[in-house]
């Protein structure tokens, strides 16, 4: 299916197409293209019709490549007045399409609409759905039917449509729009060209009721001998068209034709066709595989359904005429513009003071907290203090018990160590006088007298040879050392009638 595709603007979810000349309007909506009975404004909904082509006025013109790009739409616009003799004093609607071209110049077909004309059709549309996105002149409806592959890109067709307003025939080569020609015969005119032929004001609805259910093969001999006049003028003006087109474009055939109308398939052109063309034709009502409970849709009401899709994927592919575009977002338009400007410029005035505002605001609920914290804490703080207060009384009552502790438990140290230091390391002074008279022996020295004084002892010493005492010094201080502290003879006396030395030792022991 072709239509598988969503709108890719995202506040499009609907296609309305309109019938502006008759005021017939559809809507494609959850994938059904059904009659809508009243128009709205909803900008969820894109809004397409069509100009006939009898209210169109085009041509095609030449320009050469080294024209650059943003200077093309101005001089096609020169170009329309010039070559259509357009009136210089109206403002008339221009809207161009480039065909695909090899050549050394590029190609552009031209319409152009009064605006007038575009007002009396529109105006009524525009009050009630305020815009119309897209307004198609109705031969380049045919161009969606190549880009959707619902026809051949290739060979020339011709296609004949009777509306309403309008007949018009139109030409496409190789999938191009080339040639489109209103001719007289629409159907309200082959109506009227009828009640000629019989002399009288017919039912309208009795003959479009003979025309759409058994058109020219009807059994009513009064419809058929006038229908047969009727057409043959119709196919003897569309031969002729032919062949204009065809010394006009240097065609050879025309490959294939089909012939349609707003009201349905007429029975028995295709004999026309083939009689007074020479061409086989077929019916103009293809399948566009859309989902719709009616037997029968105008195809040009299909076929700008299928052109609005492709017009929201490439604006550029699709000529527009509109003159009543929907109205630009919010932030685009100059009322939307001049209110936001004025919002930012207020909004920045009062920023200052507001700052201020705010912050004193800020401040003072700052300030709340912190008081509302800070009694807690000022709570906290007091119960603590109080917590501290007792520990410290605690701790000086300790601190005293300690102290009277300290004191039994230096006492009672002092007492132990002086009892430890007598039973381990007291020495014996008779071990000791032991020890010196032994080293004194050695030596040949003699001791008269021993005196004590806590740890020192003297010795009144004699010896024949006062050598001897300096060698029991020595021999002491080496031998005893770890036990002496300090070791002198302070007095060395000669007796003059013995001949003998004495003298006093002083050994201060560790």
């Amino acid at each position: 299916m072709f239509l598988n595709k969503k709108s890719s603007q995202p506040d499009i979810k609907n296609i309305v197409t309109l019938n502006a000349y008759t005021n017939k309007k559809y809507i494609f909506k959850a994938d059904s293209f059904q009659p809508l009975n009243k128009l709205s404004y909803n900008t969820s909904n894109f809004i397409t019709s069509y100009v006939s082509n009898k209210d169109v006025i085009s041509t095609t013109v030449n320009l050469s490549r080294s024209i650059p790009n943003e200077d093309i739409a101005d001089i096609l616009d020169i170009k329309a007045y010039e070559e259509l003799g357009l009136d210089q004093a109206v403002n008339y609607v221009i809207s161009h399409y480039e065909v695909e071209n090899p050549g050394e110049e590029r190609i552009f077909h031209i319409f152009v609409v009064d605006p007038e004309t575009l007002g009396e059709l529109y105006s009524p549309v525009k009050e009630q759905t305020k815009y119309i996105d897209l307004i198609v002149p109705a031969p380049m409806l045919y161009k969606v039917l190549y880009s959707k592959d619902i026809l051949q890109d290739h060979g020339t067709h011709c296609f004949i449509y009777f509306t309403r307003q309008d007949a018009f025939v139109t030409f496409y080569q190789n999938g191009k729009f080339l040639y489109a020609k209103s001719i007289d015969f629409s159907l309200e005119q082959i109506y009227d060209k009828y009640c000629e032929l019989v002399g009288e004001k017919v039912s309208e609805k009795d003959f479009f009721s003979v025309l759409e259910s058994e058109g020219l093969k009807t059994t009513k001999s009064e419809y058929q001998q006038n229908f047969m006049k009727i057409f043959s003028e119709v196919f003897i003006t569309i031969n002729d068209i032919i062949i204009y087109v065809k010394r006009a474009f240097q065609l050879d055939t025309i490959d294939h034709m089909f012939i349609g109308s707003v009201q349905g398939p007429i029975i028995g052109l295709d004999e026309y066709s083939q009689n007074y063309l020479g061409l086989q034709s077929a019916d103009l009502n293809f399948n566009y595989n859309v989902k719709n409970d009616q037997w029968y849709i105008d195809q040009l009401q299909y076929m700008m359904l299928l052109t609005s899709f492709q017009y929201i994927d490439d604006e550029d592919s699709v000529v527009n005429l509109t003159t009543f575009p929907r109205p630009p977002a919010f932030a685009n338009r100059a009322s939307g513009q001049f209110i936001i400007s004025t919002l930012i410029a207020v909004s920045l005035g009062l920023a200052y003071p507001l700052y201020f505002l705010v912050s004193s605001y800020v401040n003072d609920a700052q300030i709340y907290k912190l008081s509302v914290e800070n009694n807690k804490l000022n709570a906290e703080t007091k119960r603590y203090k109080q917590i501290l207060g007792s520990k410290k009384k605690e701790m000086a009552a300790l601190d005293k018990n300690i102290e009277q502790v300290a004191k039994i438990y230096g006492s009672k140290t002092k007492t132990l160590t002086a009892i430890y230091d007598k039973k381990v390391n007291y020495r014996l002074k008779s071990a000791t006088f032991y020890t010196i008279a032994e080293d004194l022996s050695k030596f040949d020295v003699k001791v008269n007298g021993i005196s004590t004084d806590k740890d020192t002892i003297y010795l009144s010493l004699v010896s024949a040879d006062d050598r001897r005492f300096t060698e029991v010094i020595k021999h002491i201080s080496e031998a005893h050392f770890k036990e002496v502290n300090q070791i002198d003879i302070e007095i060395i006396n000669k007796d003059p009638e013995s001949n003998y030395y004495t003298g006093l030792l002083k050994v201060e022991l560790k």
